[in-house]
């Protein structure tokens, strides 16, 4: 067993203290700024940008998918609306996404695909998917950002070959 000396103790309480500390800190990096404007940056950078968004929407495309695969439409569907709510948030904190985002995606094929989805026949619903899935890498390439075509959420998650 170690020697307990003075200075063990103290670092042992100064430890102690500073991890009491801690969370309050932590839970105050908002309440506590100096002012609106650095409380408004602080937000602004904790919620990101339009890349916020499309993990969002990169998370849910793979949940869509598994949910087509095991034959839930109604939880294909839900995934479907979360995606639109997903992107109409990215680009209201980057506005220059916007015109892309709903011309190549949410004014035609956004509701072509939510009525697909939610079709009786499974052929109809994973054809929706396949246009979802172009219209995303359609407007990747719109947006200069065609490498993101290039992974295994395109590359892999297709509809089943008969």
């Amino acid at each position: 067993m170690p020697k307990v000396t003075r200075c063990s103790v103290m670092r042992t309480t100064l430890a102690w203290a500073a991890l009491a500390c801690a969370p309050l800190a932590a839970a105050d990096w908002l309440v506590e700024a100096p002012d609106d404007t650095t409380r408004f940056e602080r937000l602004e950078s904790y919620l990101g940008g339009f890349s916020a968004a499309m993990w969002e929407t990169h998370h849910r495309y793979e949940l869509l998918h598994e949910a087509l695969t095991v034959d839930n439409p109604e939880l294909a569907v839900y995934h479907w609306e979360k995606i639109k709510s997903a992107i109409q948030g990215g680009y209201m904190k980057r506005p220059g996404r916007q015109a892309n985002s709903d011309a190549l995606f949410l004014d035609e094929t956004w509701p072509a695909v939510h009525e697909a989805l939610a079709s009786d026949d499974e052929e109809t619903r994973w054809n929706a998917f396949m246009r979802a899935r172009s219209a995303c890498m359609g407007c990747h390439v719109a947006e200069d950002v065609e490498f993101m075509n290039r992974q295994r959420l395109f590359t892999d998650l297709t509809a089943p070959e008969d």
